[in-house]
């Protein structure tokens, strides 16, 4: 690390300028928030292996800023010659550059690897002591990365009408009309699940996201896809070009830009050329004249994904700056994409219970545990062969086979968090076959997981104890069980934002003076990125910017976490629909949620006086659903195991 800091320190003081810092953060050139191995710069720099975060190397410092999810975590992972930030308590990066670097400082950044947005606010931090921000023309991270991982030539699938719901031809009709509406004769699209979804393609070059790299660019009259063209067989061009899409390499997306912005960006594809020439088709929304050309004259840039380096190939004066009208409609699930989710979620369900079937069974047999049903202190503590223990690794590695014998399985959506007592407690934990912890009978055992499945994606999250939980941890995982409920149970009229219902999963724990450093809902795709927008429910501001709509997928994930002893989370996955209310005031309409995710919560950690009859009802129907709904996914034994799990409960 040490040689690495030195290194990037001799490139800075070499660059023309030379640089005062340099920024290093997490992103690709299309802002993702998982990104390939070769594109872990920041992991690379500074050894914090969080997706989130960002790294500042100045001469003197090396500074690392992370959000809540990661503060345990990154003090963990950091060596000594970093100082980690702490988002929402220490002083912002930007601010923290303009008070701390010299007037006049230079600033490098990799200027595809920052967005719009951040750029700009930047340059406005940077303004008052006349700091600049220099974009670097290579990455100087991947100068000093001599082992970087190489690009791998992963191939484009089509992604099935049967899954899509949605033709190509009726996604690109809708966004050529929201250009019209805009009055833009072009969108520059360059987030990968974007891409993805709106040419029913998927790609292998992400780790737990089917996306291909590539970037978009959708004219009044044409389409094209820049993608390293070795990933696309014969079939795939066929498809693309039955579509009218154009395919171009991935690198020439710079000069594209340019030409786009001086008119001059045409289609040599003999399909958009026949639609251009042509009437106007309904069907595709394709064709244009010279009139729409002139009245219709902006390019639409969405400043929070579209990297720094491509905007500024435009002239400002034609840039509109504004969300990508993608993430909505992406996020709005058609009847198709909603009933494969709901059939993933069955099959995913089946899976968890099984996982827990087999690892109740183990952590009896191997560590003398009461089980999952019986509260006492085991009896054997670690009486057992090497050869036989279970660790967080070696469970979370089975409960990934359960996943993979089922229908559909392309893979995880995230890293499996399988994380035992203190580890519990780090938010985004991920275990390390070499370091990770040993399961334990009387500590918490928390896992996170989720999948990619053909018609859907997962995302779950259980908490269990197969000892005896004390008083205490009964007690946390009781309010976060509450708020849980509480949240799922909400009716709320049209227009309501994420922002406003945060705080009911949240009071059952402000009740005990407890809380979590995390946001308690985000989207979901189909079969896309597990962690999907533009909504989400949180307590951070922009979560009011969307509304919730009908259709749309958001986890309802309260928890708690205590420093050093356990973690509690729960997890459902919830669609958004039309609540039947009693009444109508304002016209507005309501709207609740629906849970499609199914797995029992386990009963000896609910503390049952805490429980309203509201509550006990609510947990006591769900555990119903979840037996009838998981029972032809179990074999005898399994179902019997459910059975008890299930069983009703009374105050």
């Amino acid at each position: 690390m040490a040689d690495t800091l030195a290194a990037l320190r001799s490139l800075m003081a070499s660059h023309s300028p030379p640089l005062d810092a340099l920024v290093v953060p997490s992103e690709d050139y299309h802002q993702s928030e998982y990104v390939s191995e070769r594109d872990k710069r920041r992991q690379f720099v500074s050894g914090f292996s969080g997706s989130a975060g960002l790294a500042l190397v100045t001469t003197k410092e090396a500074l690392l800023w992370t959000d809540g999810r990661y503060f345990l975590q990154a003090a963990q992972e950091l060596s000594d010659q970093w100082k980690l930030m702490r988002m929402g308590e220490d002083p912002a990066v930007d601010v923290w550059m303009a008070d701390n670097l010299p007037r006049d400082a230079a600033i490098g950044i990799d200027p595809w690897c920052v967005s719009v947005d951040t750029a700009h606010k930047w340059e406005h931090a940077f303004s008052k002591k006349q700091q600049k921000l220099v974009q670097t023309s290579t990455n100087l991270v991947d100068e000093v990365w001599k082992n970087r991982p190489p690009a791998q030539n992963n191939p484009v699938n089509v992604h099935p009408l049967e899954f899509a719901g949605c033709t190509v031809a009726n996604k690109l009709k809708n966004l050529r009309q929201k250009l019209k509406e805009e009055g833009a004769r072009a969108i520059v699209i360059t987030t990968l699940d974007e891409v993805a979804w709106l040419y029913n393609i998927r790609g292998n070059d992400v780790s737990y996201c089917p996306v291909v790299h590539a970037f978009a660019i959708v004219t009044s009259f044409s389409a094209f896809f820049y993608v390293d063209k070795q990933k696309l067989s014969s079939e795939v061009n066929s498809y693309l070009e039955q579509n009218g899409i154009e395919v171009r390499d991935y690198g020439v997306v710079s000069s594209d830009v340019v030409l786009l912005a001086s008119n001059q960006l045409t289609s040599t594809s003999s399909a958009n050329q026949t639609l251009a020439d042509g009437p106007k088709d309904m069907e595709t929304g394709n064709g244009t004249n010279e009139a729409d050309e002139k009245t219709h004259n902006l390019i639409w840039i969405d400043p929070g994904s579209c990297c720094f380096a491509l905007c500024s190939k435009l002239n400002s004066d034609q840039v509109l700056l504004k969300q990508s009208p993608l993430p909505l409609a992406k996020a709005i699930k058609n009847p198709v994409e909603l009933d494969g989710l709901k059939n993933a979620h069955i099959r995913d369900g089946a899976a968890v219970v099984q996982y827990l079937v087999w690892l109740d069974k183990q952590m009896q047999e191997i560590y003398g545990a009461s089980g999952y049903f019986m509260e006492a202190e085991s009896t054997s503590k670690k009486n057992h062969l090497e050869t036989t223990k279970l660790t967080e690794v070696t469970a979370s590695d089975k409960l990934e086979g359960f996943r993979a014998s089922k229908e559909h399985f392309r893979g995880l959506s995230f890293p499996t968090i399988s994380s035992v007592g203190p580890n519990a407690a780090i938010i985004h934990y991920q275990p390390d076959a070499k370091t990770c912890s040993e399961l334990d009978a009387d500590s918490i055992y928390l896992f996170d997981s989720g999948a990619q499945y053909l018609d859907g994606t997962t995302d779950i999250t259980r908490t269990v104890h197969f000892g005896k939980p004390s008083a205490h941890e009964k007690s946390c995982y009781t309010a976060v069980l509450r708020g849980h409920i509480a949240l799922g149970n909400a009716r709320f009229p049209n227009g309501t934002n994420g922002h406003a219902l945060d705080i009911l999963a949240r009071i059952p724990l402000w009740k005990d003076g407890l809380d979590y450093r995390h946001g308690t809902g985000h989207g979901v795709g189909s079969y896309l990125n597990v962690h999907e927008g533009p909504h989400l429910i949180s307590f951070r501001p922009h979560a009011r910017n969307v509304p919730l709509k009908a259709s749309m997928t958001v986890t309802d994930e309260p928890g708690y976490y205590e420093d050093g002893n356990f973690g509690i989370r729960l997890e459902n996955v919830l669609i958004v629909k039309e609540a039947d209310t009693k009444f109508n005031f304002g016209d507005k309409g309501f709207l609740s949620f629906e849970h499609i995710t199914w797995a029992p919560y386990q009963k000896k950690l609910i503390d049952l006086s805490l429980l309203t009859p509201e509550e006990i009802d609510w947990i006591n129907t769900y555990h119903s659903n979840c037996r009838e709904i998981l029972a032809s996914y179990l074999d005898d034994t399994e179902t019997a195991w459910l059975k008890k799990a299930t069983e009703p409960i009374s105050a």
